[in-house]
C-alpha cells in the first residue's frame, strides 16, 4: 500500500488512493498525488457553503444533484476501464450532476455537468491551470473559478468545438445563471457579503 510522498516523482492510480488514510485528502492529477490539506480557510468555506445553499434550493424535486467537497470524482473512466487504474480523481470545492449513472456510492464516475473551484492560495495554481485543462478535456460542461478576495467569478462554458469558450467574468453584485443546469441563479452579493 504506497502512501503519497510528495518527494518521490512516483505516480499512483485509484487502487493506491483507495488505501490511503480516510482522514487525509488527496487528489490524483494524473497519477501526481496533491495534498489538499489544511482546510480551507474561514472565507473560502463562506463563499462555498452560501453557493451550495443557493444551488441546493434551485436543485428541489429536481433531477440533477449537488455536492461539496470532499467527494470523489474520477475523471478518466472509460467504458470498460479497470477503475483501479485510474489516474485522475478530484474533489471541487462544489459539483452538479445531472446524470444519475454517473453517481455510485464511492463518488462520481467521469465528468459533472457543473464544477466550481473557490481559489485558495495553496491552490490557485492547480484550479486555473491544471484542474481547467481536465475538466475542458473530460467534458465538464461549465466550471466556474471564484476568487473571493477579488469577489470575482470567471465562468468557462464548453463550446460546439469541445473547448471552453472565453471566460466570462461576473463582480460581487451581479445575479449570474448557470449554463450547464438551467434554472439555477447566483445571486453574488449573498455570496460576497460580509
Amino acid at each position: 500500500m504506497p502512501l503519497p510522498n510528495p518527494e518521490e516523482n512516483g505516480t499512483y492510480t485509484y487502487r493506491d488512493y483507495k488505501t490511503w488514510p480516510d482522514n487525509e485528502r488527496w487528489e490524483l492529477i494524473n497519477g501526481v498525488a496533491y495534498d489538499m490539506s489544511p482546510a480551507p480557510k474561514r472565507d473560502h468555506q463562506k463563499v462555498s457553503f452560501e453557493i451550495s445553499r443557493q444551488i441546493g434550493n434551485s436543485l428541489i424535486d429536481r433531477p440533477c444533484e449537488a455536492f461539496s467537497a470532499p467527494m470523489d470524482v474520477k475523471l478518466s473512466v472509460l467504458p470498460g476501464e479497470d477503475e483501479n487504474d485510474i489516474d485522475i480523481v478530484v474533489q471541487p470545492d462544489i459539483l452538479v450532476v445531472c446524470n444519475p449513472d454517473k453517481l455510485d456510492e464511492e463518488g462520481c464516475n467521469g465528468a459533472p455537468d457543473w464544477v466550481i473551484e473557490i481559489l485558495s492560495p495553496s491552490t490557485a495554481y492547480k484550479d486555473e491551470n491544471e484542474k481547467l485543462l481536465l475538466y475542458e478535456k473530460y467534458g465538464v460542461k461549465e466550471y466556474w473559478i471564484i476568487q473571493p478576495g477579488a469577489k470575482m467569478v470567471f465562468i468557462y462554458i464548453m463550446g460546439q468545438d469541445g473547448n471552453y469558450k472565453k471566460p466570462e467574468v461576473a463582480k460581487k453584485d451581479e445575479i449570474i445563471s448557470s449554463y450547464a443546469v438551467p434554472g439555477v441563479a447566483i445571486d453574488l452579493k449573498k455570496v460576497f457579503s460580509g
